[in-house]
Protein backbone atom coordinates (compact mmCIF):
# COMPACT_ATOMS: atom_id res chain seq x y z
CA UNK A 1 0.00 0.00 0.00
CA UNK A 2 1.17 3.33 -1.35
CA UNK A 3 1.96 6.26 1.56
CA UNK A 4 -0.89 8.25 -0.16
CA UNK A 5 -3.35 5.44 0.27
CA UNK A 6 -2.21 4.94 3.93
CA UNK A 7 -3.05 8.91 4.85
CA UNK A 8 -6.48 8.48 2.82
CA UNK A 9 -7.64 5.14 5.50
CA UNK A 10 -6.06 7.17 8.71
CA UNK A 11 -8.21 10.57 7.70
CA UNK A 12 -11.32 8.32 6.93
CA UNK A 13 -10.50 6.34 10.60
CA UNK A 14 -9.95 9.72 12.04
CA UNK A 15 -13.60 11.14 10.62
CA UNK A 16 -15.46 8.29 11.65
CA UNK A 17 -14.22 8.40 15.13
CA UNK A 18 -14.87 12.33 14.88
CA UNK A 19 -18.40 11.51 13.76
CA UNK A 20 -18.95 9.11 16.34
CA UNK A 21 -18.09 11.19 19.33
CA UNK A 22 -19.86 13.75 18.02
CA UNK A 23 -22.87 11.50 17.54
CA UNK A 24 -22.28 10.23 21.45
CA UNK A 25 -22.15 13.87 23.07
CA UNK A 26 -25.18 14.99 21.23
CA UNK A 27 -27.03 11.63 22.52
CA UNK A 28 -25.74 12.64 26.24
CA UNK A 29 -27.09 16.13 25.74
CA UNK A 30 -30.65 15.41 24.51
CA UNK A 31 -31.02 12.68 27.52
CA UNK A 32 -30.27 15.29 29.97
CA UNK A 33 -32.84 17.77 28.45
CA UNK A 34 -35.09 15.03 28.39
CA UNK A 35 -34.45 14.65 31.90
CA UNK A 36 -34.87 18.71 32.55
CA UNK A 37 -38.19 19.11 30.46
CA UNK A 38 -39.39 15.77 33.38
CA UNK A 39 -38.06 17.16 36.60
CA UNK A 40 -39.82 20.62 35.43
CA UNK A 41 -42.98 19.02 34.69
CA UNK A 42 -42.87 17.32 38.33
CA UNK A 43 -42.23 20.26 39.69
CA UNK A 44 -45.08 22.24 38.46
CA UNK A 45 -47.19 19.10 39.40
CA UNK A 46 -45.89 19.49 43.11
CA UNK A 47 -47.77 23.07 43.16
CA UNK A 48 -50.80 21.38 43.77
CA UNK A 49 -52.83 23.80 41.78
CA UNK A 50 -55.91 21.65 41.00
CA UNK A 51 -56.22 21.28 44.92
CA UNK A 52 -56.17 24.99 45.20
CA UNK A 53 -59.12 24.93 42.67
CA UNK A 54 -60.92 22.56 45.03
CA UNK A 55 -60.97 24.84 48.11
CA UNK A 56 -61.46 27.79 46.04
CA UNK A 57 -64.05 26.07 44.99
CA UNK A 58 -65.31 25.63 48.32
CA UNK A 59 -65.60 29.39 49.38
CA UNK A 60 -68.31 30.03 47.77
CA UNK A 61 -66.36 33.09 45.60
CA UNK A 62 -68.77 35.71 44.09
CA UNK A 63 -68.06 39.00 41.95
CA UNK A 64 -64.64 39.77 40.87
CA UNK A 65 -62.89 37.03 43.31
CA UNK A 66 -65.04 34.40 40.92
CA UNK A 67 -64.39 36.36 37.51
CA UNK A 68 -60.88 35.89 38.36
CA UNK A 69 -60.74 32.56 39.86
CA UNK A 70 -62.82 30.84 36.64
CA UNK A 71 -60.48 32.92 34.44
CA UNK A 72 -56.92 31.35 35.56
CA UNK A 73 -59.33 27.62 36.06
CA UNK A 74 -59.46 28.13 32.33
CA UNK A 75 -55.36 28.91 32.32
CA UNK A 76 -55.26 25.96 34.28
CA UNK A 77 -57.43 23.72 31.94
CA UNK A 78 -55.63 24.55 28.65
CA UNK A 79 -52.27 24.01 30.59
CA UNK A 80 -53.08 20.82 32.17
CA UNK A 81 -55.18 19.22 29.49
CA UNK A 82 -53.52 20.33 26.34
CA UNK A 83 -49.99 21.87 26.71
CA UNK A 84 -48.43 19.49 29.71
CA UNK A 85 -50.04 16.03 27.55
CA UNK A 86 -48.19 17.45 23.87
CA UNK A 87 -44.99 18.47 26.42
CA UNK A 88 -44.97 14.81 27.54
CA UNK A 89 -45.75 13.47 24.33
CA UNK A 90 -42.92 15.23 22.24
CA UNK A 91 -40.15 13.98 25.12
CA UNK A 92 -41.28 10.44 25.02
CA UNK A 93 -40.73 10.92 21.12
CA UNK A 94 -37.83 12.29 21.67
CA UNK A 95 -36.40 9.48 24.45
CA UNK A 96 -37.37 6.62 21.57
CA UNK A 97 -35.52 8.48 19.24
CA UNK A 98 -32.79 9.27 20.88
CA UNK A 99 -32.89 5.45 22.38
CA UNK A 100 -32.21 4.92 18.47
CA UNK A 101 -29.73 7.60 17.99
CA UNK A 102 -32.30 9.60 15.60
CA UNK A 103 -30.43 12.54 16.90
CA UNK A 104 -31.65 14.95 14.08
CA UNK A 105 -35.83 14.07 14.66
CA UNK A 106 -35.14 13.99 18.66
CA UNK A 107 -33.94 17.67 18.39
CA UNK A 108 -36.87 18.93 16.66
CA UNK A 109 -38.85 17.12 19.15
CA UNK A 110 -37.16 18.33 21.98
CA UNK A 111 -37.16 21.78 21.13
CA UNK A 112 -40.66 22.13 20.20
CA UNK A 113 -41.06 20.31 23.82
CA UNK A 114 -38.86 23.27 25.27
CA UNK A 115 -40.60 26.26 23.81
CA UNK A 116 -44.15 24.60 25.29
CA UNK A 117 -42.49 23.89 28.52
CA UNK A 118 -41.81 28.36 28.82
CA UNK A 119 -45.26 29.28 28.31
CA UNK A 120 -46.52 26.53 30.93
CA UNK A 121 -44.02 27.25 33.55
CA UNK A 122 -45.01 31.17 33.50
CA UNK A 123 -48.51 30.10 33.42
CA UNK A 124 -48.35 27.95 36.42
CA UNK A 125 -46.33 30.38 38.39
CA UNK A 126 -49.00 33.27 37.61
CA UNK A 127 -51.85 30.95 38.02
CA UNK A 128 -50.26 29.48 41.90
CA UNK A 129 -50.03 33.32 42.76
CA UNK A 130 -53.88 34.19 41.89
CA UNK A 131 -55.01 30.87 43.49
CA UNK A 132 -52.17 32.04 46.64
CA UNK A 133 -53.81 35.80 46.74
CA UNK A 134 -57.35 34.49 46.48
CA UNK A 135 -57.41 31.61 49.14
CA UNK A 136 -55.23 34.49 51.73
CA UNK A 137 -57.68 37.25 50.75
CA UNK A 138 -60.36 36.44 53.49
CA UNK A 139 -58.13 36.00 56.31
CA UNK A 140 -55.82 39.07 55.30
CA UNK A 141 -59.30 40.75 54.76
CA UNK A 142 -60.74 40.13 57.87
CA UNK A 143 -57.32 41.09 59.83
CA UNK A 144 -57.09 44.55 58.14
CA UNK A 145 -60.72 45.07 58.74
CA UNK A 146 -60.20 44.46 62.25
CA UNK A 147 -57.34 46.98 62.15
CA UNK A 148 -58.84 49.50 60.08
CA UNK A 149 -61.97 49.52 62.30
CA UNK A 150 -60.49 49.39 65.72
CA UNK A 151 -58.45 52.75 64.38
CA UNK A 152 -61.62 53.98 62.94
CA UNK A 153 -63.71 53.59 66.57
CA UNK A 154 -60.75 55.40 68.31
CA UNK A 155 -60.82 58.45 65.88
CA UNK A 156 -64.72 58.71 65.84
CA UNK A 157 -64.78 58.42 69.72
CA UNK A 158 -62.27 61.13 69.73
CA UNK A 159 -63.95 63.85 67.41
CA UNK A 160 -67.43 63.50 69.34
CA UNK A 161 -66.23 63.48 72.77
CA UNK A 162 -64.17 66.67 71.76
CA UNK A 163 -66.00 68.03 69.19
CA UNK A 164 -65.90 71.73 70.28
CA UNK A 165 -61.80 71.36 69.65
CA UNK A 166 -62.75 70.80 66.28
CA UNK A 167 -65.03 74.29 65.87
CA UNK A 168 -66.81 74.55 62.41
CA UNK A 169 -65.12 71.73 60.64
CA UNK A 170 -66.79 68.93 63.08
CA UNK A 171 -69.63 68.76 60.61
CA UNK A 172 -67.43 67.98 57.89
CA UNK A 173 -65.86 65.83 59.99
CA UNK A 174 -68.88 63.66 60.64
CA UNK A 175 -70.06 63.62 57.71
CA UNK A 176 -66.51 61.82 56.43
CA UNK A 177 -66.73 59.52 59.73
CA UNK A 178 -70.18 58.72 58.75
CA UNK A 179 -69.01 58.04 54.89
CA UNK A 180 -66.22 55.70 56.44
CA UNK A 181 -68.88 53.51 58.26
CA UNK A 182 -70.97 52.74 55.56
CA UNK A 183 -67.63 51.37 53.63
CA UNK A 184 -67.19 49.28 56.60
CA UNK A 185 -70.50 47.94 56.35
CA UNK A 186 -69.81 47.49 52.73
CA UNK A 187 -66.72 45.55 53.07
CA UNK A 188 -68.70 43.66 55.57
CA UNK A 189 -71.14 42.67 53.29
CA UNK A 190 -68.48 42.07 50.12
CA UNK A 191 -66.46 39.57 52.09
CA UNK A 192 -69.66 37.90 53.33
CA UNK A 193 -70.43 37.21 49.85
CA UNK A 194 -67.51 35.84 48.80
CA UNK A 195 -66.43 39.00 46.64
CA UNK A 196 -62.93 39.28 48.68
CA UNK A 197 -60.91 41.05 45.95
CA UNK A 198 -63.40 44.02 45.56
CA UNK A 199 -63.80 44.19 49.57
CA UNK A 200 -59.86 44.17 49.02
CA UNK A 201 -60.64 47.47 47.11
CA UNK A 202 -62.84 48.83 49.93
CA UNK A 203 -60.54 48.17 52.92
CA UNK A 204 -57.76 50.33 50.66
CA UNK A 205 -59.95 52.72 50.63
CA UNK A 206 -60.82 53.09 53.81
CA UNK A 207 -56.89 53.06 54.51
CA UNK A 208 -55.96 55.74 52.63
CA UNK A 209 -59.12 57.82 53.96
CA UNK A 210 -58.44 57.14 57.62
CA UNK A 211 -54.41 58.14 57.21
CA UNK A 212 -55.45 61.11 55.64
CA UNK A 213 -57.82 61.66 58.34
CA UNK A 214 -55.46 60.86 61.26
CA UNK A 215 -53.44 63.35 59.91
CA UNK A 216 -56.19 66.25 59.79
CA UNK A 217 -57.19 66.45 62.84
CA UNK A 218 -54.60 67.56 64.97
CA UNK A 219 -54.22 70.20 62.10
CA UNK A 220 -57.42 70.78 62.78
CA UNK A 221 -57.28 70.99 66.10
CA UNK A 222 -54.19 73.41 65.83
CA UNK A 223 -56.11 75.96 63.47
CA UNK A 224 -59.15 76.13 65.92
CA UNK A 225 -57.27 76.84 68.73
CA UNK A 226 -55.21 79.64 67.14
CA UNK A 227 -58.34 80.68 65.71
CA UNK A 228 -60.63 80.78 68.63
CA UNK A 229 -58.19 81.26 71.04
CA UNK A 230 -54.94 82.42 70.40
CA UNK A 231 -55.42 85.21 67.48
CA UNK A 232 -58.58 86.37 69.41
CA UNK A 233 -56.88 86.59 72.71
CA UNK A 234 -54.37 88.51 70.74
CA UNK A 235 -56.50 91.11 68.84
CA UNK A 236 -57.72 92.19 72.21
CA UNK A 237 -54.76 93.03 73.45
CA UNK A 238 -53.63 94.94 70.52
CA UNK A 239 -56.58 97.21 70.60
CA UNK A 240 -56.40 97.28 74.22
CA UNK A 241 -52.67 97.82 74.44
CA UNK A 242 -53.33 100.72 71.34
CA UNK A 243 -56.20 102.71 72.93
CA UNK A 244 -54.08 103.24 76.56
CA UNK A 245 -50.85 103.63 74.32
CA UNK A 246 -52.96 106.72 72.39
CA UNK A 247 -53.75 107.73 76.31
CA UNK A 248 -50.45 107.64 76.79
CA UNK A 249 -49.60 110.31 74.10
CA UNK A 250 -48.18 107.83 71.86
CA UNK A 251 -48.44 108.76 68.45
CA UNK A 252 -48.22 105.73 65.96
CA UNK A 253 -47.57 106.34 61.96
CA UNK A 254 -46.16 103.00 60.74
CA UNK A 255 -49.86 101.71 60.33
CA UNK A 256 -53.28 102.16 61.34
CA UNK A 257 -53.84 99.64 63.93
CA UNK A 258 -57.56 99.86 64.03
CA UNK A 259 -57.90 99.48 60.40
CA UNK A 260 -55.76 96.20 60.73
CA UNK A 261 -57.74 94.87 63.41
CA UNK A 262 -60.49 95.51 61.02
CA UNK A 263 -58.74 93.43 58.52
CA UNK A 264 -57.40 90.27 60.73
CA UNK A 265 -61.36 89.69 61.74
CA UNK A 266 -61.97 89.61 58.17
CA UNK A 267 -59.02 87.11 57.60
CA UNK A 268 -60.63 85.12 60.84
CA UNK A 269 -63.43 84.54 59.38
CA UNK A 270 -62.19 83.70 56.42
CA UNK A 271 -59.99 80.99 58.10
CA UNK A 272 -63.05 79.52 59.47
CA UNK A 273 -64.78 79.12 56.45
CA UNK A 274 -61.18 77.19 55.45
CA UNK A 275 -61.59 75.03 58.38
CA UNK A 276 -65.64 74.15 58.32
CA UNK A 277 -64.31 73.02 54.81
CA UNK A 278 -61.32 71.18 56.52
CA UNK A 279 -58.91 72.55 53.74
CA UNK A 280 -56.16 71.84 55.96
CA UNK A 281 -53.05 73.63 53.11
CA UNK A 282 -55.12 76.72 52.24
CA UNK A 283 -55.83 76.96 56.38
CA UNK A 284 -51.97 76.62 57.43
CA UNK A 285 -51.13 79.58 54.54
CA UNK A 286 -54.34 81.51 56.04
CA UNK A 287 -52.94 81.11 59.56
CA UNK A 288 -49.50 81.70 58.50
CA UNK A 289 -50.48 84.99 57.19
CA UNK A 290 -52.76 85.97 60.26
CA UNK A 291 -49.98 85.15 62.61
CA UNK A 292 -47.30 87.53 60.52
CA UNK A 293 -50.02 90.41 60.67
CA UNK A 294 -50.42 90.29 64.00
CA UNK A 295 -46.74 90.26 65.03
CA UNK A 296 -46.23 93.64 62.53
CA UNK A 297 -48.37 95.01 64.88
CA UNK A 298 -47.06 94.06 67.76
CA UNK A 299 -43.40 94.92 66.40
CA UNK A 300 -44.46 98.32 65.87
CA UNK A 301 -46.48 98.32 68.95
CA UNK A 302 -43.13 97.31 71.05
CA UNK A 303 -40.87 99.96 69.66
CA UNK A 304 -42.82 102.73 70.25
CA UNK A 305 -43.11 101.80 73.89
CA UNK A 306 -39.66 100.70 73.92
CA UNK A 307 -38.54 104.45 72.13
CA UNK A 308 -40.54 106.40 74.83
CA UNK A 309 -38.40 106.24 78.10
CA UNK A 310 -35.36 106.79 75.79
CA UNK A 311 -37.05 109.99 74.62
CA UNK A 312 -38.63 111.05 78.32
CA UNK A 313 -35.10 110.43 80.12
CA UNK A 314 -32.75 112.22 77.23
CA UNK A 315 -35.37 115.47 76.44
CA UNK A 316 -33.51 117.98 78.77
CA UNK A 317 -29.83 116.11 77.86
CA UNK A 318 -30.46 117.01 74.21
CA UNK A 319 -31.37 120.87 74.91
CA UNK A 320 -28.37 121.25 77.16
CA UNK A 321 -26.12 119.50 74.21
CA UNK A 322 -28.08 122.29 71.63
CA UNK A 323 -27.55 125.15 73.52
CA UNK A 324 -23.94 124.77 74.40
CA UNK A 325 -23.17 124.46 70.90
CA UNK A 326 -24.98 127.27 69.43
CA UNK A 327 -22.82 128.70 72.55
CA UNK A 328 -19.86 127.41 71.29
CA UNK A 329 -21.32 128.12 67.30
CA UNK A 330 -21.68 131.55 68.17
CA UNK A 331 -18.12 132.80 70.11
CA UNK A 332 -16.36 130.94 66.95
CA UNK A 333 -17.36 132.88 64.43
CA UNK A 334 -16.78 135.87 66.57
CA UNK A 335 -13.55 135.08 67.07
CA UNK A 336 -13.37 133.89 63.30
CA UNK A 337 -14.71 137.34 62.25
CA UNK A 338 -11.86 139.63 64.30
CA UNK A 339 -8.90 137.33 63.33
CA UNK A 340 -10.39 137.75 59.67
CA UNK A 341 -9.20 141.36 60.24
CA UNK A 342 -5.43 141.12 60.52
CA UNK A 343 -5.42 137.52 59.10
CA UNK A 344 -6.71 136.40 55.17
CA UNK A 345 -8.42 132.57 56.48
CA UNK A 346 -7.43 130.82 53.63
CA UNK A 347 -9.38 127.53 54.03
CA UNK A 348 -12.75 129.37 54.50
CA UNK A 349 -13.34 128.84 58.30
CA UNK A 350 -15.07 131.94 58.70
CA UNK A 351 -17.66 130.67 56.12
CA UNK A 352 -17.50 127.05 57.07
CA UNK A 353 -17.93 128.01 61.05
CA UNK A 354 -20.80 130.29 59.93
CA UNK A 355 -22.36 127.48 57.97
CA UNK A 356 -21.83 125.51 61.32
CA UNK A 357 -24.01 127.75 63.21
CA UNK A 358 -26.80 127.55 61.40
CA UNK A 359 -26.63 123.58 61.20
CA UNK A 360 -27.13 124.02 64.62
CA UNK A 361 -29.58 126.53 64.98
CA UNK A 362 -31.78 124.79 62.52
CA UNK A 363 -31.37 121.95 64.99
CA UNK A 364 -32.37 123.67 67.79
CA UNK A 365 -35.90 124.45 65.91
CA UNK A 366 -36.56 120.70 64.94
CA UNK A 367 -35.86 120.45 68.83
CA UNK A 368 -38.70 122.56 69.75
CA UNK A 369 -40.76 121.33 66.51
CA UNK A 370 -40.23 117.67 68.39
CA UNK A 371 -41.08 118.90 71.65
CA UNK A 372 -44.35 120.49 70.92
CA UNK A 373 -45.34 116.96 69.07
CA UNK A 374 -44.95 115.00 72.39
CA UNK A 375 -46.70 117.91 74.25
CA UNK A 376 -49.76 117.16 71.72
CA UNK A 377 -49.17 113.51 71.10
CA UNK A 378 -48.10 113.63 67.90
CA UNK A 379 -44.49 112.18 68.14
CA UNK A 380 -43.57 109.26 66.63
CA UNK A 381 -41.13 108.10 69.67
CA UNK A 382 -39.18 106.01 67.51
CA UNK A 383 -38.85 107.68 64.55
CA UNK A 384 -38.05 110.79 67.34
CA UNK A 385 -35.04 108.49 69.03
CA UNK A 386 -33.46 107.51 65.81
CA UNK A 387 -33.61 111.54 64.83
CA UNK A 388 -31.77 112.58 68.24
CA UNK A 389 -29.39 109.84 68.16
CA UNK A 390 -28.58 111.21 64.99
CA UNK A 391 -28.36 114.74 66.47
CA UNK A 392 -26.09 113.73 68.83
CA UNK A 393 -23.77 112.26 66.79
CA UNK A 394 -23.75 115.35 64.58
CA UNK A 395 -23.27 117.45 67.53
CA UNK A 396 -20.33 115.78 68.11
CA UNK A 397 -18.87 115.92 65.18
CA UNK A 398 -19.71 119.64 64.78
CA UNK A 399 -17.90 120.22 68.39
CA UNK A 400 -14.61 118.58 66.77
CA UNK A 401 -14.48 120.28 63.50
CA UNK A 402 -15.10 123.81 65.47
CA UNK A 403 -12.39 122.90 67.77
CA UNK A 404 -10.05 122.14 65.06
CA UNK A 405 -10.41 125.67 63.38
CA UNK A 406 -10.17 127.15 66.67
CA UNK A 407 -6.55 125.48 67.01
CA UNK A 408 -5.84 126.01 63.38
CA UNK A 409 -6.40 130.07 63.83
CA UNK A 410 -4.92 130.35 67.20
CA UNK A 411 -1.78 129.57 65.40
CA UNK A 412 -1.74 131.85 63.28
CA UNK A 413 -0.30 134.85 66.41
CA UNK A 414 2.91 132.30 66.40
CA UNK A 415 3.24 131.40 62.85
CA UNK A 416 3.67 135.58 62.66
CA UNK A 417 6.31 135.67 65.14
CA UNK A 418 7.95 132.12 63.18
CA UNK A 419 7.95 133.83 60.17
CA UNK A 420 9.34 137.62 61.12
CA UNK A 421 12.20 135.73 63.06
CA UNK A 422 12.64 133.62 59.88
CA UNK A 423 13.08 136.60 57.29
CA UNK A 424 15.71 138.32 59.96
CA UNK A 425 17.71 134.70 60.39
CA UNK A 426 17.63 134.46 56.57
CA UNK A 427 18.91 138.25 56.19
CA UNK A 428 21.38 137.56 58.15
CA UNK A 429 22.42 134.32 56.78
CA UNK A 430 23.10 136.04 53.16
CA UNK A 431 24.85 139.24 55.10
CA UNK A 432 27.06 136.32 56.27
CA UNK A 433 27.28 134.59 53.09
CA UNK A 434 28.25 138.03 50.93
CA UNK A 435 30.62 138.92 53.59
CA UNK A 436 32.21 135.97 53.33
CA UNK A 437 32.77 136.22 49.01
CA UNK A 438 33.98 140.06 50.62
CA UNK A 439 36.77 139.08 52.45
CA UNK A 440 38.11 136.57 50.09
CA UNK A 441 38.94 139.69 48.03
CA UNK A 442 37.94 137.87 44.28
CA UNK A 443 38.24 139.63 40.86
CA UNK A 444 34.64 139.30 40.88
CA UNK A 445 31.65 137.45 41.52
CA UNK A 446 30.12 134.89 39.14
CA UNK A 447 26.88 135.37 36.88
CA UNK A 448 25.19 132.31 38.86
CA UNK A 449 26.05 133.63 42.29
CA UNK A 450 24.80 137.04 41.66
CA UNK A 451 21.45 135.66 40.18
CA UNK A 452 21.14 133.23 43.36
CA UNK A 453 22.23 136.21 45.58
CA UNK A 454 19.59 138.70 43.55
CA UNK A 455 16.71 136.09 44.19
CA UNK A 456 16.90 135.43 47.41
CA UNK A 457 17.35 139.50 48.92
CA UNK A 458 14.12 140.13 46.22
CA UNK A 459 11.89 136.80 47.92
CA UNK A 460 13.22 137.91 51.69
CA UNK A 461 12.32 141.64 51.17
CA UNK A 462 8.83 140.14 49.26
CA UNK A 463 8.37 137.99 52.12
CA UNK A 464 9.28 140.66 54.76
CA UNK A 465 6.58 143.44 53.14
CA UNK A 466 3.70 141.31 53.22
CA UNK A 467 4.16 140.55 56.54
CA UNK A 468 3.70 143.96 57.05
CA UNK A 469 0.29 144.33 55.76
CA UNK A 470 -2.80 144.84 57.49
CA UNK A 471 -4.75 141.43 56.52
CA UNK A 472 -1.75 139.08 56.44
CA UNK A 473 -2.03 135.51 54.01
CA UNK A 474 0.18 133.52 56.64
CA UNK A 475 0.04 130.05 54.46
CA UNK A 476 1.11 131.48 51.26
CA UNK A 477 3.60 133.32 53.69
CA UNK A 478 4.32 130.17 55.15
CA UNK A 479 5.08 128.59 51.78
CA UNK A 480 7.28 131.62 50.06
CA UNK A 481 9.68 130.81 53.60
CA UNK A 482 10.07 127.52 52.73
CA UNK A 483 11.20 128.28 49.17
CA UNK A 484 13.31 131.21 50.28
CA UNK A 485 14.83 128.75 52.87
CA UNK A 486 16.01 126.39 50.07
CA UNK A 487 17.65 129.26 47.86
CA UNK A 488 19.15 130.30 51.27
CA UNK A 489 20.85 126.63 51.17
CA UNK A 490 21.47 127.05 47.71
CA UNK A 491 23.26 130.57 47.88
CA UNK A 492 25.41 128.99 50.60
CA UNK A 493 26.53 126.20 48.37
CA UNK A 494 27.06 128.29 45.31
CA UNK A 495 29.27 130.43 47.86
CA UNK A 496 31.13 127.56 49.42
CA UNK A 497 32.35 125.90 45.80
CA UNK A 498 33.77 129.68 44.32
CA UNK A 499 35.90 129.94 47.92
CA UNK A 500 37.08 126.77 47.02
CA UNK A 501 37.42 126.54 43.60
CA UNK A 502 39.08 130.18 43.97
CA UNK A 503 41.51 128.35 46.68
CA UNK A 504 42.50 124.97 44.80
CA UNK A 505 43.25 127.01 41.69
CA UNK A 506 45.60 129.61 43.88
CA UNK A 507 47.44 126.22 45.25
CA UNK A 508 47.26 124.32 41.99
CA UNK A 509 48.88 127.19 40.22
CA UNK A 510 51.68 127.73 42.40
CA UNK A 511 52.19 123.64 42.75
CA UNK A 512 52.23 124.07 38.65
CA UNK A 513 55.26 126.36 38.80
CA UNK A 514 57.21 123.03 38.78
CA UNK A 515 56.62 122.39 35.56
CA UNK A 516 57.73 125.24 33.65
CA UNK A 517 59.56 123.54 31.16
CA UNK A 518 55.58 121.65 30.02
CA UNK A 519 54.57 123.24 27.30
CA UNK A 520 50.79 121.81 28.13
CA UNK A 521 51.65 123.20 31.69
CA UNK A 522 51.86 126.56 30.64
CA UNK A 523 49.00 126.91 27.92
CA UNK A 524 47.25 125.37 31.16
CA UNK A 525 48.16 128.10 33.20
CA UNK A 526 47.27 131.16 30.77
CA UNK A 527 43.70 130.06 30.44
CA UNK A 528 43.05 129.19 33.75
CA UNK A 529 44.20 133.15 34.86
CA UNK A 530 41.93 134.10 31.90
CA UNK A 531 38.92 132.38 33.46
CA UNK A 532 40.20 133.64 36.65
CA UNK A 533 40.88 136.94 36.49
CA UNK A 534 38.31 138.09 33.79
CA UNK A 535 35.48 135.87 33.59
CA UNK A 536 35.31 134.93 37.17
CA UNK A 537 34.84 131.35 36.14
CA UNK A 538 36.68 129.58 39.16
CA UNK A 539 35.40 126.64 38.69
CA UNK A 540 35.87 126.36 35.43
CA UNK A 541 39.61 127.65 36.00
CA UNK A 542 40.09 124.61 38.46
CA UNK A 543 38.83 122.14 35.79
CA UNK A 544 41.61 123.64 33.44
CA UNK A 545 44.87 123.99 35.44
CA UNK A 546 43.55 120.39 37.66
CA UNK A 547 44.41 117.79 34.44
CA UNK A 548 47.60 119.41 33.47
CA UNK A 549 48.93 118.86 36.39
CA UNK A 550 47.65 115.17 36.60
CA UNK A 551 49.16 114.64 33.29
CA UNK A 552 52.46 115.96 34.27
CA UNK A 553 52.45 114.38 37.69
CA UNK A 554 49.71 111.68 38.25
CA UNK A 555 48.20 111.92 41.46
CA UNK A 556 49.53 115.41 42.34
CA UNK A 557 46.15 117.39 41.97
CA UNK A 558 44.66 114.12 44.20
CA UNK A 559 47.15 115.07 47.09
CA UNK A 560 46.45 118.88 46.69
CA UNK A 561 43.02 118.30 47.26
CA UNK A 562 42.89 115.95 50.36
CA UNK A 563 45.35 118.51 52.04
CA UNK A 564 43.14 121.59 51.04
CA UNK A 565 39.58 120.35 52.81
CA UNK A 566 41.51 118.44 55.26
CA UNK A 567 43.04 121.81 56.87
CA UNK A 568 39.38 123.31 56.15
CA UNK A 569 37.44 120.72 58.48
CA UNK A 570 40.10 121.64 61.05
CA UNK A 571 39.39 125.28 61.22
Amino acid sequence: MSSTQTLIVVALVVFILFILGLGLFINRKQLREIATIQNTLTKINALQLGQDINRLDQMELAGESLTTLNTWKKQFKTMTQKLIPEITRRTDLASEQVAAYKLWGARKDLKEAQTLLVSVIESSKHTKQVFTQLLEANRENQMQYDSLSATYQGMRKDVLAHSFAYGPAIDQLEEGLSTMGANFSEAKNLSSQGDHVEAKRVLDKLQVDLSQLKAALPEVKHAQHQLEVVFQSQLHEVSDTYKQMRQDKFYIDALDVQLEVKKLYALIEHANELLAGVKIAELKDQNKAIAGKINKIYEVLIREFKAKPFIEKNQAKILTLIARQQSASKKLVEKLKHIDESYELTHGELGQSKKLEREVAAMSHQYTVDTQNIADGKAVFSKLQASWLAMVKRLKEIEAEQEQMAVNVEGLYDSENVARASIANFKQEVALVYRRIERRDLPGSPESFVQIYTLVVNEIAKASHELDQVRINMEKITDELIQISDDVQRLKREADEIINSANLVALTMQYSNKFTGDEFVKRAQQQTMALYRDKFSYKEALDTIAPAIERAEPGSYQRLENAYYTEQKRK
